[in-house]
């Protein structure tokens, strides 16, 4: 919360927020719990908003930015961070996955670039694609700065699985 409250700006705090709840050091209402108890809480709305997302399953900045832009473009909200067990049975979370149309979307952070993770990465894809999932996948910083081609694309995966506006 401290930290939230004093970053330099309100990416930084959504930031925090976000990796607390990725690290588990947070869950569900602690945010919410504290924040009631403390008046004064600078950037108050900001860090109930980003708690609830990340509670929720949002648990990047990128992942936080990509849900706030299908919110705004109206499009149908994903489960986050769904549960899944991979072809050796270990237990991996998808970052957004629209059940109803076997839709997942991967968002890639940095660490995503080393060969052994890229090929995990892959590996991971391929499970899922055999399993008959449509799989898109957007660098972080793709959402930031290309979010038309991010929407352009989501809709086409949508729509090609069935997925009409406003159904």
């Amino acid at each position: 919360m401290d930290a939230a409250q004093w970053a330099g700006d309100d990416q930084q705090a959504r930031a925090i927020v976000a990796a607390g709840f990725q690290q588990r050091i947070v869950a569900g209402d602690d945010l919410h719990l504290v924040v009631d108890r403390l008046p004064r809480v600078h950037r108050r709305q900001l860090i109930l908003a980003t708690a609830a997302d990340a509670a929720g399953g949002a648990h990047s900045l990128a992942e936080l930015d990509f849900l706030g832009l299908i919110r705004r473009a109206g499009l149908p909200v994903p489960t986050r961070q769904k549960v899944r067990c991979d072809s050796t049975g270990r237990r991996r979370y998808l970052d957004a996955y629209f059940e109803e149309w076997s839709v997942h979307v991967e968002i890639d952070g940095g660490q995503h670039l080393d060969p052994r993770a890229w090929w995990a990465d892959m590996r991971r894809q391929n499970d899922l694609w055999i399993e008959g999932n449509r799989v898109l996948r957007f660098p972080a910083w793709v959402i930031r700065a290309h979010p038309d081609e991010v929407l352009t694309q989501l809709r086409a995966a949508l729509g090609a699985a069935g997925w009409q506006p406003n159904s």
